[in-house]
């Protein structure tokens, strides 16, 4: 942890700030210790330079082993392909130069495919989530002086309001116990004059279709080590069937989605063993959360009018996209 992010942090429960106790330096970092409020009614440890404002195991603990067990498949720097960046410019609409020096929250973080691509970009990132994936992120990117990992709820986020001139939160609130609750932490969040992106499942026919909401009722309770061994041997049958599927004309398509395996072949530029490896991460990702719950265009443009933003955009951009800008 960097000294300056306790400039940032404010306790989770309180809202107040927070002083360092028993700090333990390594390259002038806080490697471990104590953060506690100011009325000595709350503490949060600090460890593997990380502050962390939640319970050690909790309901995102799924993609905590994912996160962990792939650490790096899907950053670009591992990939050799602007995947990650590519959804990223796409969704927030923002411009590199535009990031450059500003603070930005990444609101679930995960390994820190796109917390990548905002450092690049010359970003002071705060990367949080809820499970043990910053430990993944931290260690995929701790070589940028410009990232600060934080582990933490994004019911009870640990920063003032009005701080971060840019937030998003790609990939994550459709995971969350309750989707509404969760998007309307992040608008306070957001700087006067400042944007919001996140995006979602869309909910619509074609989605509630997909052949995971069968299995999902019975695979989201079974023990993930053992969902994982599963999937370890089904992939390697499940995407070839898959990718056969693809080549028939006209039904091809149709066809593949009948098969519960996450296939990119013909979306993405990866190898035959980077295939394998993002079969395996995303049909994990999409059989293992304890929550998965799409939204409607006409609900993610409520959540952000309510919440006060103008030039409100909800489209389809790979997932459902929302963003929109906070009045100065």
């Amino acid at each position: 942890m960097h000294p300056q992010l306790l400039e940032i942090l404010r306790c989770s429960k309180s809202g107040q700030r927070l002083r360092l106790e028993k700090p333990e330096y390594l390259n002038q970092c806080i490697q471990s210790g104590w953060l506690v409020s100011e009325d000595n009614q709350h503490r949060y440890p600090i460890r593997d330079f990380i502050p962390r404002f939640v319970p050690e195991s909790n309901y995102a603990d799924n993609f905590g082993m994912q996160w962990n067990r792939f650490r790096q498949t899907q950053l670009d720097s591992y990939s050799g392909h602007p995947i990650s960046a590519h959804r990223f410019w796409q969704a927030t609409g923002w411009k590199p130069e535009e990031l450059n020096g500003q603070w930005v929250l990444d609101a679930g973080c995960g390994a820190g495919r796109f917390a990548e691509v905002a450092l690049q970009a010359g970003a002071q990132v705060i990367a949080l989530d809820y499970s043990s994936a910053v430990d993944a992120c931290y260690a995929n990117l701790k070589q940028y002086q410009n990232l600060h990992v934080v582990q933490g709820d994004i019911y009870a986020l640990p920063f003032p309001e009005k701080f971060f001139p840019f937030v998003y939160s790609l990939g994550v609130l459709q995971h969350t116990p309750n989707v509404a609750k969760a998007f309307a932490a992040l608008p306070p969040m957001v700087a006067g004059g400042g944007q919001l992106c996140v995006d979602f499942y869309w909910k619509r026919l074609q989605t509630l279709l997909h052949p995971k909401y069968l299995l999902r009722p019975i695979t989201k309770r079974m023990r993930k080590e053992q969902l994982f061994r599963l999937l370890e041997r089904w992939v390697p049958v499940g995407l070839p069937i898959s990718q056969g599927f693809g080549r028939i004309p006209v039904l091809g398509r149709l066809l593949k989605r009948l098969v519960p395996v996450a296939d990119y072949t013909g979306r993405y530029p990866l190898s035959s063993q980077q295939l394998q490896e993002w079969a395996l991460l995303d049909t994990f990702d999409m059989l293992s959360p304890e929550y998965d719950q799409p939204q409607t265009v006409v609900t993610v443009q409520r959540w952000f009018e309510e919440a006060g933003f103008v030039e409100v955009a909800v489209f389809h951009a790979g997932h459902l996209v929302g963003k929109g800008y906070k009045p100065a």
